[in-house]
């Protein structure tokens, strides 16, 4: 059985990461407190945020403003994490 994890993204317990997803102290926190669904909900994200941004990973500032996202979506903190201005969903 799977360890849980109470998840910051889903607001309930449910299982969690297995390794830490990101380095440093931001991924240890992310191991402690995103269970696996709410990770995965994030790299969705991430998705349409590059996308939408025209962002390059290889670009420190880019990776900067990435974090920022990163962490208002997983802990509500800050004012990063939702849909990209301008992003309009298929229907």
């Amino acid at each position: 059985m799977s360890q849980l994890v109470m998840c910051s993204v889903l607001k309930r317990e449910a299982p969690a990461l297995s390794a830490t997803p990101y380095p440093g102290k931001l991924g240890e926190r992310i191991l402690a407190n995103v269970s696996e669904e709410g990770w995965q909900q994030w790299l969705e994200r991430l998705v349409l945020i590059i996308n939408e941004n025209q962002l390059s990973t290889a670009d420190p500032k880019h990776i900067e403003f990435i974090e920022e996202q990163m962490i208002g979506f997983l802990f509500d903190e800050g004012e990063g994490g939702g849909v990209p201005a301008g992003f309009n969903r298929k229907k």
